[in-house]
């Protein structure tokens, strides 16, 4: 184990929060019982919140920030790991509340490891990271709800995005029609070729929402809030059902009784940070089964540690397209 190492660490003083690049000793850890060696991170809205310190993401500081980390066992007092296993961690407070994967030692609780997929690299389980490992989750729910190809179309939004952009192509690979909701209708090729069947824009769901509207989709991936959600669930068919699973545009959800009790639509809550361990192996052997690796790449660019700073500030502005991987060596 070496004896220092670098990371991100995101520091407070008064109101004054500060994110830079330093050297820690092992020493400096957080308590768990296994030991990561990271080799690759991810970049996700809520890190790009953390970074900037634009919303309360992080509850203790000093904090390492990153929601996602991947490499292997360096140390382990858990039997059920031993030094050079491959593992992944998604959310579990990562970043939030224990050192996250902005670093190149990471040390965790082992329940919330999961076995690295022989299917992937860890490279390619970052390039999945929080985002894909929530769509997929979404889709689970979708599926669970009753919802099927052969229902109709299935609408995501936010579809240039992270989620946005594995639900693609994890529906289209599924044999769903997939119509994706954008505010940059220029990248209309990019989810052509990910799967999308169609493309609307943003501005056709982000207005004042109505009661109910013309029945369009058959069920929908909403990684958006507020009245874009109430108007995804307005033109949602009827017994069909909507998976929210994020809040880009807020948290307040200005709709009506009108859909659920006038079309039986059900709203799915997909939660992806604390969600039990059974769940989580669940959603990355259904990854492994259905994840098209060559559109994941397509939709993956791979950044330096210490470009995190300036992808945070990008992906808040919406400047960023599919996902970020960060090489924690580089």
């Amino acid at each position: 184990m070496p004896d220092r190492f670098r990371a991100v660490l995101i520091t407070k003083a008064g109101d004054a929060q500060q994110a830079e690049l330093v050297t820690l000793s092992p020493g400096e850890l957080m308590p768990g019982d296994v030991t990561v060696a990271v080799s690759h991170s991810s970049l996700n809205y809520k890190d790009g919140l953390a970074l900037t310190g634009r919303a309360p993401v992080v509850r203790r500081f000093p904090m390492v920030p990153g929601i996602d980390l991947a490499g292997t066992v360096e140390e382990s007092s858990n039997p059920a790991f031993k030094v050079g296993d491959a593992v992944l961690v998604n959310g579990c407070g990562l970043g939030e509340t224990h050192f996250g994967g902005y670093a190149e030692l990471a040390r965790v609780k082992s329940e919330w490891l999961v076995p690295l997929p022989r299917q992937f690299s860890a490279a390619d389980a970052m390039a999945i990271g929080t985002a894909g490992y929530t769509a997929m989750l979404a889709l689970v729910a979708l599926e669970h709800a009753g919802i099927a190809p052969d229902n109709g179309p299935v609408l995501v939004t936010g579809a240039s995005g992270g989620v946005g952009s594995a639900a693609i192509v994890l529906l289209a690979k599924l044999g769903y029609e997939v119509i994706a909701s954008t505010g940059r209708t220029q990248e209309a090729a990019y989810l052509k070729h990910l799967g999308a069947r169609e493309i609307i824009a943003r501005e056709e769901l982000s207005g004042a929402p109505k009661p109910l509207a013309k029945e369009r989709w058959a069920g929908a991936v909403d990684s958006i809030g507020s009245k874009t959600l109430a108007n995804v669930l307005a033109s949602t068919k009827y017994g069909g059902a909507v998976a929210a699973c994020g809040l880009a545009q807020g948290m307040d959800l200005p709709t009506s009784v009108a859909p659920f009790i006038l079309r039986g639509v059900a709203l799915l809550g997909v939660e992806s940070v604390y969600a039990p361990r059974e769940r989580r192996l669940q959603a990355w052997q259904r990854l492994a089964r259905d994840l098209d690796r060559e559109k994941l790449r397509l939709m993956t660019r791979t950044i330096a540690l210490a470009d995190v700073f300036a992808a945070g500030e990008d992906i808040l502005a919406g400047r960023v397209r599919g996902r970020l991987v960060v090489d924690v060596s580089r």
